[in-house]
């Protein structure tokens, strides 16, 4: 019997791995957004404990900021720790008990998600639909409700994938309490960069990631409940499939008890803190006055270059623009080329939109002048490259 041969496996030896040296990129796709210098500044001061008495100051700044971004008094305002999925699985998850019915879009990607976390959840779905690129239809809203009576409606309010903005939130809201549902509103890419207003708007939760408008790395993510939708938290029948996710023991550690539950991203809440600090000093309707004015010279800016915009002028998304690609154009091509010659970064479609479109972020710390100037002439270039005359 022959001998096995002694091969040099890797973990036999170090690796050779340098000094990280990531790109200097400026960062315009769909997310992350370039980080403020000072939200990197608070992350590289000293660790305390999760349970520190200074860390729970902390805490409590960190939800009094969340609430005045989400325009909110709800009590049950918290950072998940993790990233904007897990704010959005949080909500569904707990919300979404099995057996019952949600109610989710279809025009666009995120709505799809929502679909898939409340089947896992044991819930059943129906879907109302609307085209990629529009918003939902108050009118097929309600014909929705009245064929499917859902326990819970699930809407993204700045659908990423499409670039549109959902108009007459209020009436979507009327129509779901009307039938006894609650609302779960997808607030990622508009928390901190256009208008939101959870309590005037009657939404029972939104969910959002720090990534985006907010100008923070991802990994401690905002989610907001009023008491309707944690009562029916704290009264289900049956606990919630993720333990890690569960709200009414995520309640022990972020409510008055403070008391273990897991180890919380330190470094993360202290940046989301110092990103809604800026959010606070600038105002939060100045910051959404800023996000439409700049967003507005780049979508001018990209129309000058013989470019159309995926959504119509009345359901336009500033904070990310879905921007149709030419015909003869290769989009890839221009990615990488944006990202070869230039540092950087915007993105391809999703999903029904692959192939077709840009999506072009001005989100946080991005929206500024000096990067839309700097990305509209990048982009002539990179399509100059690909034979298409601005």
């Amino acid at each position: 019997m022959s001998e096995t041969p002694q091969i040099d496996t890797p973990v036999e030896r170090a690796p050779d791995v340098g000094e990280l040296t990531p790109p200097d990129r400026t960062l315009m796709g769909p997310g992350p957004s370039d980080v403020h210098p000072r939200v990197l500044r608070a992350m590289s001061t000293p660790l305390v404990g999760h349970l520190d008495p200074s860390f729970v100051e902390i805490m409590d700044e960190v939800q009094e900021l969340l609430r005045y971004a989400f325009r909110t008094d709800n009590r049950w305002t918290i950072p998940v720790s993790g990233t904007g999925s897990a704010s959005m699985e949080a909500a569904i998850g707990n919300l979404v008990e099995p057996g019952e019915t949600m109610l989710v879009p279809t025009n666009g990607y995120f709505g799809g998600r929502m679909k898939s976390m409340a089947e896992r959840a044991g819930g059943e779905v129906a879907e109302v639909d609307a085209p990629w690129g529009e918003p939902l239809d108050p009118v097929d809203v309600e014909r929705a409700f009245d064929e499917h009576q859902p326990d819970v409606f699930g809407f993204v309010h700045a659908e990423t994938s499409t670039g549109v903005l959902q108009p007459n939130v209020p009436e979507l809201t009327d129509i779901a309490h009307a039938h006894d549902a609650l609302v779960i509103a997808d607030t990622v890419t508009s928390l901190g960069g256009v208008e939101l207003r959870v309590d005037e708007w009657d939404v029972d939760v939104a969910y959002s990631g720090p990534q985006k408008c907010l100008s923070c790395p991802p990994g401690a993510s905002p989610l907001t409940l009023n008491d309707r939708a944690m009562d029916k938290v704290l009264d289900r029948k049956k606990e919630p499939r993720s333990w890690y996710l569960d709200l009414s023991l995520l309640e022990g550690y972020w409510g008055d008890d403070r008391s273990y539950h897991h180890t919380a991203p330190i470094t993360n809440v202290y940046a989301l803190r110092e990103a809604l600090r800026l959010v606070a000093e600038e105002g939060i309707e100045a910051r959404w006055d800023r996000h439409r004015s700049i967003a507005g010279d780049l979508k001018e800016g990209l129309q000058n270059l013989g470019l159309e915009m995926n959504a119509p002028d009345e359901y336009w998304l500033p904070s990310l623009n879905a921007v149709r690609v030419p015909d003869g154009v290769d989009d890839g091509a221009v990615i990488e080329y944006l990202l070869d010659e230039y540092d950087l970064e915007i993105a391809a479609g999703l999903g029904d939109l692959a192939g077709d479109v840009w999506r072009i972020g001005c989100m946080g710390h991005s929206a500024r002048p000096k990067n839309v100037e700097f990305l509209l002439a990048a982009l002539e270039d990179a399509l100059a490259e690909q034979g298409y005359d601005a």
